[in-house]
């Protein structure tokens, strides 16, 4: 067999393992792994009437080649926000202008069913959020065998208790809170730390639930600017440091607001969230005259080499998805569901929107995680 492998959107620690891990049980096997560069990107960038084409885009892996690369973190085949079912007119290739008809987005699905075939492909197997498996799924639908593996950071793919990610960005967060103690204690301030999450809370609300911070604002719940104040002045006071630390989602927005995005969108449709962090510090401010130390942990919570359970996970999921392909499954995506390693149709990431059980893990008048009911639920409680 000749198996494609890709990484589409945001990286997380893990993704080289789980590389590399396929390709090592496949080779094992006699089957053939090519890295597909860039994504999707590097799918719809191809032009099989190139002789220079294929190198720019496409990679042969072997044991060899992925020997060393979970020593890293990120993706060694690099990654994007490339849709095909919706490109730009001026994001399409220039080899493709002649084909497309008016001004787009343009679906470009045909294209990548040439491009896969040129390539000589059996299965695909992508890593991604529901954003890039979403067009896993349309190939699927398509006829394209495809074996789908989740990743993000958010942990909010739908029909996965657990997505590579995860695990390393909550343990950045512990960590960087336990330290941001120091400065914010010395100093009698109140610490507002953005994470990223997008519309999922659950890394606010776990990351605050680990660390023991005072006050946690998620996707899911509004927030009353008033009431957060009052209750951080009262929770500097209570604290013998006179210090109060609160996270926030880079998704929650006051009641009555907006969420902070800036910039365009991308093909999925999505602008950059951020920003909610600096005008909840800057609000605060304003209503308790208390010096503010506003940190937006951003990017280094999925930046550097994964934690052991990513690396667990990244590995099994690995060898789950290179099994599945040599058996012949297609339209599957491997999951943890009830803490057991399993698989399910690709088709479930599009069944609903994975969010915070508020009324379970959540307090949404006092602003902090609140789990009433351990038992029976998965490790991370969502």
């Amino acid at each position: 067999m000749r198996i494609g492998i890709l990484t589409g959107g945001g990286d997380v620690p893990g993704l080289n393992p789980c590389i590399k891990a396929v390709v090592n049980r496949v080779a094992d096997q006699g089957h053939e792994v090519v890295g597909i560069r860039r994504g999707w990107a590097g799918v719809l960038g191809h032009n099989p009437e190139d002789p220079d084409s294929a190198s720019r885009h496409f990679v042969n892996l072997t044991p060899e080649v992925v020997r060393t690369i979970d020593r890293t973190g990120g993706t060694m085949l690099h990654t994007s926000r490339t849709n095909p079912q919706r490109v730009q007119t001026k994001d399409v290739p220039d080899f493709l202008v002649e084909s497309i008809d008016g001004d787009g987005p343009h679906d470009m699905t045909p294209h990548t069913l040439r491009v896969l075939e040129d390539q000589q492909l059996d299965v695909l197997i992508p890593i991604g959020g529901d954003d890039t498996l979403s067009f896993g799924q349309r190939l699927h639908e398509e006829g394209f065998p495809v074996i789908a593996i989740p990743k993000t950071m958010d942990n909010d793919v739908h029909g996965t208790e657990y997505c590579i990610g995860f695990s390393t960005a909550i343990t950045r967060g512990v960590q960087f809170i336990t330290n941001l103690r120091t400065a914010t204690g010395s100093h009698e301030r109140i610490a507002v730390v953005e994470l990223f999450g997008r519309n999922s809370g659950e890394t606010s609300l776990v990351t605050a639930y680990l660390s023991g911070v005072d006050r946690a604002l998620i996707s899911e719940v509004p927030f009353d600017i008033d009431r957060l104040a009052a209750y951080l002045v009262e929770d500097r006071a209570k604290n013998p440091s006179k210090y109060a630390i609160l996270t926030i989602s880079e998704g929650a927005q006051l009641i009555g607001g907006d969420i902070v995005e800036t910039g365009e969108a991308d093909a999925y449709g999505h602008r950059k969230l951020g920003g909610i962090g600096e005008l909840t510090a800057r609000l605060i401010k304003e209503r308790t005259g208390i010096s503010i130390i506003e940190q937006r942990l951003g990017y280094l919570m999925r930046s550097g080499s994964p934690d052991s359970l990513d690396l667990m996970v990244a590995i099994n999921y690995a060898v789950m998805a290179a099994d599945l392909a040599m058996e012949g499954a297609t339209g599957r995506m491997v999951s943890l569901r009830g803490g057991t390693y399993t698989s399910v149709p690709i088709s479930v990431t599009a069944e609903g929107v994975k969010r915070v059980d508020v009324d379970e893990l959540y307090d949404r008048h006092e602003y902090r995680p609140k789990v009433r009911h351990v038992s029976g639920k998965p490790m991370f409680l969502y």
